[in-house]
């Protein structure tokens, strides 16, 4: 059990370790591409390792050099048969991005996880790949271990997705790099559009529709990347930032991809004090730098349109939502139910310790009070985000605050205590 004691004030700057979307895709185009990529502040989380641990086991060499991760590709159906398992770890993105790559092989093969991710739904790409021709199978034919048959009649497709999920897209996408012809996706929701861009994928707009082509000729080639830090995981330090008293912060070349700076555009509705300083581009990825400093805060209206890009960031929006004035509500998060654990439940399990008034819903909860005790026991349930959510929610307390299980950070921070004893005074 972890204990964190109430704090006086943040200060300071900070500069985060790469987007881990964005760390799993370069990872993953340059293991496609012939030749050697080099990718530079790559993020340093257990989720990234389990993409590079998989695909090393598909033939793709990685070394640590001076400045980042050089990347020995495998080119376009390179990649070698695996002899064993591969292991996802507790990565979902792994697990669900691979899938659209290894069914286009010429060889069997089979992905694995932890316990967390085989009780993730995996029949979202199940059906789609199945649709584009290809030949699995899986545990209640929805969980992992999934196995990969040699399909021969991976076809181009015309797809409409039924549910927002940026994994869903990516994964159509790779399977698109593989045959004759071209891959129409149509999506309606707004979901992180990482895998387009790095891929310089034309997008058109239709309407509510987006509609994205892929074919063959988009195969990646080798490149050099460069990866902004994780904006999700600035989110923590921003709420931190936002609720401590007399604070100031800067957070420099963060990611500011406009599919996921959603949580950044409530937090200033609600009256944070959120600046950007600068905006960069590279590769069409948009990042630069942020200045926050101490607000009050009052809940707004937060649409259901808006769940897709801020699905990472609810349980830290949740804490900045239980010491705002006014009624915080989430509907239409039952993705939420499915992540690394229910985090509907868990959020408002571990809100309830201190006092917060939360109702559950299927799809979401309401808060209408705050936070009302002085200190609380919290359990992660083995979730990195809610382990960091209910971090800040301690370090706000009178008297602090306990975590149980906190070690599931390193799944996407390793570093998150060294950055908040710099900030934290």
């Amino acid at each position: 059990m972890n204990v964190f004691n109430k704090i006086k004030s943040v200060k300071g700057r900070l500069e985060f370790e790469g987007d881990k979307s964005i760390s799993h895709r370069a990872v993953i185009l340059s293991s496609l591409a012939g030749g050697k990529s080099f990718i530079r502040n790559l993020s340093i989380g257990e989720d990234v390792k389990s993409t590079i641990g998989c695909f090393e086991e598909l033939g793709v060499i990685f070394k640590k050099v001076s400045g980042g991760l050089s990347v020995e590709g495998r080119g376009f159906k390179g990649l070698r048969k695996p002899e064993r398992t591969l292991n996802c770890g507790n990565s979902g993105t792994t697990a669900r991005l691979i899938s659209g790559i290894l069914a286009c092989q010429s060889f069997e093969s089979e992905i694995s996880g932890d316990d967390s991710l085989s009780r993730r739904p995996m029949k979202r790409i199940i059906d789609p790949l199945r649709y584009a021709g290809a030949l699995m199978d899986a545990r209640e034919d929805n969980f992992l271990p999934i196995r990969f048959r040699i399909s021969r009649n991976i076809m181009p497709r015309d797809y409409t997705m039924s549910v927002a999920s940026a994994q869903v897209k990516s994964a159509l996408i790779f399977t698109g790099l593989h045959p004759e012809g071209v891959s129409t996706i149509r999506e309606s929701g707004i979901t992180r559009n990482h895998t387009e861009l790095m891929l310089r994928l034309p997008a058109v707009h239709e309407g509510d529709l987006k509609i994205i082509k892929v074919s063959k000729d988009c195969y990646p080639l080798a490149e050099d990347y460069f990866i902004p830090g994780d904006i999700s995981t600035a989110s923590f330090f921003i709420v931190l930032t936002l609720l401590a008293r007399d604070s100031e912060l800067i957070i420099k070349n963060v990611s500011l991809n406009s599919t996921r700076t959603g949580y950044l555009s409530i937090l200033k509705e609600m009256g944070g004090d959120i600046r950007i300083l600068e905006i960069k581009n590279l590769s069409g990825e948009a990042f630069g730098d942020l200045h926050i400093r101490s607000s009050s805060l009052h809940n707004v209206k937060i649409g259901k349109d808006l769940i897709p890009q801020i699905i990472d960031e609810i349980p830290i929006l949740a804490v900045a939502g239980a010491f705002a004035e006014g009624e915080f509500r989430i509907d239409g998060g039952k993705e939420l139910r499915v992540k690394e654990t229910d985090r509907i439940s868990a959020i408002c399990n571990n809100l309830k310790q201190v006092g917060v008034r939360i109702d559950e819903t299927e799809e979401g909860f309401c808060i209408s009070g705050r936070v009302t005790k002085k200190s609380g026991i919290f359990e992660s349930y083995g979730d990195h985000r809610i382990a960091m959510a209910t971090t800040i929610l301690s370090l706000l307390l009178e008297n602090g605050g306990k975590i149980n299980n906190f070690e599931s950070i390193k799944i996407s921070n390793p570093n998150f205590i060294k950055q908040l004893t710099k900030v934290c005074r």
